[in-house]
């Protein structure tokens, strides 16, 4: 069962604690003990997560981490990169990562390649200056005509040969070399950087190392702009379509069941997509701006014109993962809505229309665990797994990338031998760095947000059943 509830100092726990405290926590997790996660039978990353756990708790009480820790934490990250360098099953991101880190022409290429969308926008932009359709059909029929229109068509492809073609033939003339201001134009786009760029970018292609980089990042799916990668995206956001919906009919299935019990005392209503309004004070940055779905409730049955006091704040998300991602932006949003003027009323937009909230009750937000508990929800639709990823994406690509272990994985690359204890700077950083804050923290940053997740199934069960015995 959940433990929802914790009500604040003088306060019995509410109809709502009540329900909450019902729900099945599917995706908890269980504490770290000496056989709950044996170490000895753990994937590299779970037994990362939690020496980086033990390393916490240790310097949380003021203590150095043990030896057997440390040890355990390098051999077994030089165990992680070795995986992730395995040519057939490894990981593909990161060895176009290790790649990039050994070669400089990798490198230079990665960062032109970067910039290369750019590099085309502007080529287009000052070749529309100098050849626009609109222009040339103002253009007497020549040679001159012929040859603006061919750079045009050539910009629209960019590829940096046909471009210097175009430019030189165009500056070959006599009648352009007579007009100053074309001539300029051209003998600017053909000395310029972003033509430059482009040029060394083709160079840099036929290289075997560059080849390998590109053929690795290519296994990472479709490219940007694709059909495939827009039918993938299409389909990402249906997926968060339904979760929102999922989430947010769970919510008014309770508040049906809490309009029952407070009938005549109280009125409960939901509504989605919240915005928050700019005229809350406080700092906006990297907060949380737009709620999924919102439980309100007011003292004042029927009374359409009274504001409501917020309830319960809950996001959607397919994956556990993705939910930890988000909750530090939810806490920055959480503190955002408790700087409201708790004697103003506040309209809120939402997908139902205006809404009217009290101050009061946004002022009282707070982010302590035990305040998240009674006021914080995350609906996953994701299936519970049988053994919880204790690691997660962002870090373990942070423990990959550390600059350490790209030079211990360069070295398994090109076939040498590494030792553990070159990983030492990577364990240093993690303990003192706050850079590596996160993810020292991790492990509690997971047990938290898994503390609020509830499957929105777990949720309608709860008013459900408790409906069924009205």
């Amino acid at each position: 069962m959940r433990n929802h509830s914790v009500p604040p100092p003088g306060a019995g726990p509410t109809p709502l604690d009540a329900l909450l405290n019902e729900i099945v926590q599917r995706y908890r997790l269980t504490e770290i003990g000496p056989t709950s996660w044996p170490l000895d039978a753990a994937q590299p990353a779970t037994t990362l997560a939690l020496d980086i756990e033990r390393a916490r708790e240790a310097s949380a009480r003021g203590e150095a981490p043990d030896a057997a820790c440390r040890l355990r934490f390098l051999h077994t990250l030089a165990r992680l990169i070795g995986d992730a360098m395995h040519p057939d099953s490894g990981d593909a991101a990161f060895q176009a990562l290790v790649l990039r880190h050994r070669s400089a022409w990798v490198g230079e290429y990665a960062s032109l390649s970067a910039q290369a969308a750019q590099d085309r926008r502007r080529i287009r932009t000052e070749v529309a200056a100098i050849a626009h359709p609109a222009k040339l059909d103002r253009t007497p029929a020549g040679v001159r005509r012929t040859l603006l229109a061919h750079l045009h068509a050539a910009a629209s492809v960019a590829r940096p040969a046909e471009l210097q073609d175009a430019v030189k033939a165009l500056l070959d003339l006599p009648d352009v070399a007579a007009d100053a201001s074309l001539h300029e134009a051209l003998a600017r786009l053909q000395r310029g950087a972003p033509l430059e760029r482009l040029f060394r970018l083709e160079t840099l292609e036929q290289d075997e190392r560059v080849r390998r980089y590109r053929a690795l990042w290519d296994r990472q799916g479709p490219a940007p702009g694709s059909d495939e990668a827009a039918a993938r995206g299409a389909r990402s956001r249906a997926r968060g379509a339904s979760a929102e919906a999922s989430a947010a009919d769970a919510l008014r299935a309770l508040a049906r069941r809490l309009n029952h019990l407070e009938a005549g005392r109280a009125e409960y209503g939901v509504v989605t997509s919240l915005r928050v309004p700019a005229t809350i004070p406080g700092s906006a940055a990297h907060a949380k701006s737009e709620w999924d779905a919102v439980l309100l409730r007011r003292a004042a049955p029927g009374a359409a014109a009274s504001a409501w006091d917020v309830c319960l704040l809950v996001e959607a998300k397919s994956s556990v993962d993705a939910a930890a991602t988000d909750f530090p932006r939810l806490l920055r949003g959480v503190r955002l809505l408790a700087c409201a003027e708790a004697d103003i009323e506040y309209a809120f937009g939402a997908r139902e229309g205006e809404v009217r909230l009290r101050g009061a009750s946004l002022a009282a937000l707070r982010t302590d665990e035990a305040a998240l508990r009674r006021s914080i929800l995350y609906c996953c639709d994701a299936p519970a797994e049988p053994a919880p990823r204790l690691l997660n994406a962002a870090g373990r690509m942070q423990l990959l990338t550390a600059p350490a272990s790209l030079s211990f994985a360069a070295r398994l690359d090109e076939g040498f031998l590494a030792e553990p204890a070159e990983l030492e700077p990577v364990w240093k950083e993690l303990l003192s760095s706050p850079r590596w804050a996160t993810v020292l923290n991790q492990y509690p940053i997971l047990r938290q947000v898994r503390e609020l997740m509830v499957h929105p199934h777990d949720l309608l069960a709860v008013a459900g059943a408790a409906a069924g015995g009205r």
